[in-house]
């Protein structure tokens, strides 16, 4: 799905985004509500970027990567972590493309991602290269996402990638 979100486009950088796991859901431009079997997750589009809800009946997860004045935790190129019965794993990168590749990039994440059934892509008014996009699945029982965030002034897109499961102990504690 591709939506043009409701808000100005402020020049913010890559390097304003931070990360965060268990934040409250915050105020959405957009949603996305899918379910992936027994998980149901919300894709959130927000003004300073993205957050996930993921909820199963063993717990819920949530992950923010955004824009938030007063957030001290930057956002890691790498983590693993183990909380509750999840395990969780999550890498972030930043591309900087020159001005042409930023476009041709721009515009082929949009398609994939607004022509896909779990896919949220919003676009910022104002610059037809400055967006945020999400896409989410479910393989071998646990729920993966990906989210793109477009720097179109400085030439930077920043893309994350998070996986979420049971951990194996867990599913053996539990008979599965």
């Amino acid at each position: 799905m591709l939506t043009t979100l409701n808000t100005s486009y402020t020049d913010t950088r890559a390097a304003d985004l931070a990360w965060t796991l268990g934040r409250e859901p915050l105020p959405a431009l957009a949603t996305l509500d899918l379910e992936l079997d027994r998980a149901k997750l919300q894709l959130r589009l927000l003004g300073a970027s993205h957050q996930v809800l993921l909820e199963e009946e063993r717990g819920s997860c949530s992950e923010t990567v955004a824009c938030i004045p007063g957030s001290s935790t930057p956002l890691p190129l790498a983590v693993a972590k183990q909380f509750g019965v999840w395990e969780y794993e999550f890498a972030a990168r930043v591309e900087i493309l020159s001005p042409g590749s930023f476009a041709g990039r721009a515009q082929e994440l949009l398609a994939l991602v607004s022509d896909h059934p779990q896919g949220l892509a919003g676009v910022f008014p104002g610059s037809p290269h400055a967006f945020t996009a999400m896409l989410a699945q479910r393989h071998d029982g646990q729920v993966h996402w990906r989210t793109w965030h477009a720097y179109p002034q400085d030439g930077q897109l920043v893309a994350t990638r998070t996986r979420v499961g049971v951990r194996t102990e867990a599913l053996s504690a539990s008979g599965v």
